[in-house]
């Protein structure tokens, strides 16, 4: 099965809400904004961004957060995981939290973005490059 036929599935932790992502993503990519870090209370939140078309809640929806301005957040009302985020003002594309997704080692990440953010205790210690704010393949808002 090629990159383009591929169809990867993941969900919450309670298995409230499922999905599917068909097709390669658009990017991969480390987060280290303050509101990633608040949203998950992790101190890095790994996305995989995919056009709105390649994307379909197979089971329950998530619920919606208007984070900021220029964002949303969507999370399983049952248990909190945090699944995706889009930018409001760019509604082509939605990224979906790489660890949800049940074969998360198959969505490794390309580079870092909003490392202006970056807990300092963090080491990074790969070679992806490092984007003060967000990345030259970025689509959205940060």
């Amino acid at each position: 099965m090629g990159e383009a036929a591929t169809v990867r599935e993941g969900g919450c932790l309670c298995g409230a809400v499922r999905f599917q992502a068909s097709g390669p993503p658009h990017k991969v990519n480390y987060c280290h904004c303050r509101m990633c870090q608040k949203a998950s209370g992790a101190p890095v939140v790994t996305w995989a961004t995919y056009a709105r078309g390649q994307v379909t809640f197979t089971l329950g929806c998530p619920t919606i957060y208007q984070s900021s301005a220029q964002a949303q957040r969507g999370f399983c009302s049952v248990c909190g995981t945090p699944l995706l985020w889009h930018g409001v003002g760019d509604p082509n594309w939605i990224d979906l939290t790489v660890g949800a997704f049940d074969e998360p080692d198959a969505l490794p990440p390309e580079e870092h973005i909003w490392t202006q953010s970056r807990i300092r205790w963090l080491a990074v210690a790969d070679s992806l490059p490092q984007h003060s704010k967000r990345g030259p393949r970025s689509t959205g808002y940060a």
